[in-house]
């Protein structure tokens, strides 16, 4: 019993790390974040919240599941930082672009910039 509540108790700890990391995604999933979250982390290792959400947001990506603020927040990390799943995430030192609910976001020098309108 007490062993069930160590585990629930660092589960929302960590849960309530990711979501410092990833606001919207935590803000799009509202009351649903933390069971959802508990229930993907499980069983899983933790390797840090920033890899923890992103590891969370590609799973629901591809399950179609991934709510469209979240979508933006996905894809504005992925133009800061380069991360496969296997290290910890590099931050990008080039340019880049990316197309995300019909605009264009920008990256240079770290930071993202957000071109035209829907």
């Amino acid at each position: 019993m007490r062993i069930e509540a160590a585990r629930k108790a660092l589960l929302r700890k960590r849960a309530g790390e990711t979501a410092l990391q990833w606001p919207a995604l935590a803000g799009a999933l509202a009351a649903d974040f933390l069971p959802r979250f508990s229930e993907w982390a499980a069983h899983r290792p933790t390797a840090g919240s920033v890899r923890d959400g992103w590891d969370l947001a590609r799973d629901l990506a591809s399950r179609s599941e991934l709510p469209a603020p979240a979508v933006v927040e996905l894809t504005e990390k992925r133009l800061l930082f380069s991360y496969r799943g296997r290290s910890a995430p590099r931050r990008r030192r080039a340019p880049r672009f990316a197309r995300c609910q019909g605009r264009w976001l920008l990256q240079i020098g770290g930071r993202i910039s957000t071109l035209g309108s829907r």
